[in-house]
């Protein structure tokens, strides 16, 4: 990675550790705590799915890294008004980017390529992480709970 790119990169991190972007408590249907077992670092997640099963809202709170609450951050902007199915995808793309330092995407990830560089940094990789599996598992919290609901009314 050139000088330049990885300096552009920084920054882009910084900014969003410094401003995260949908940041604080947020009315949803959805609110998950989610804590990195292996640093401490925690996030709530504040997650609106509506009935056609796209992200109307999305918002976290949490302490912990610049790179986990970067990610977090990144995260809400590239998520918000995508449909649940789009979210699953996009967060297999940024697991293969962390962990096999694989992009497939680089547009659909957004500012969140910046955190490419993670791979290498195994340690860091659950932290960068952090958001990504919470949004996961709220998806399939929301499915049980959307399934379960289905067959109550049946």
């Amino acid at each position: 990675m050139s000088m330049n790119l990885e300096n552009l990169y920084k920054q882009i991190l910084m900014d969003h550790y410094k401003k995260p972007r949908n940041y604080g408590k947020k009315e949803g249907i959805l609110t998950l705590p989610y804590k990195n077992p292996t640093c401490g670092d925690v996030m709530v997640l504040y997650l609106n799915v509506d009935e056609s099963g796209k992200i109307q809202d999305i918002s976290f709170e949490g302490e912990g890294c610049s790179i986990s609450m970067a990610s977090c951050s990144m995260m809400t902007e590239i998520i918000k008004g995508k449909t649940v199915a789009e979210a699953e995808k996009l967060i297999s793309q940024f697991n293969a980017m962390i962990k096999e330092g694989v992009i497939e995407d680089e547009d659909a990830l957004g500012d969140a390529v910046a955190l490419s560089g993670v791979h290498k940094l195994r340690a860091r990789h659950n932290c960068s992480l952090l958001g990504w599996n919470g949004l996961e598992k709220a998806i399939k919290q929301r499915a049980e709970t959307v399934s379960g609901t289905n067959s109550h009314c049946n």
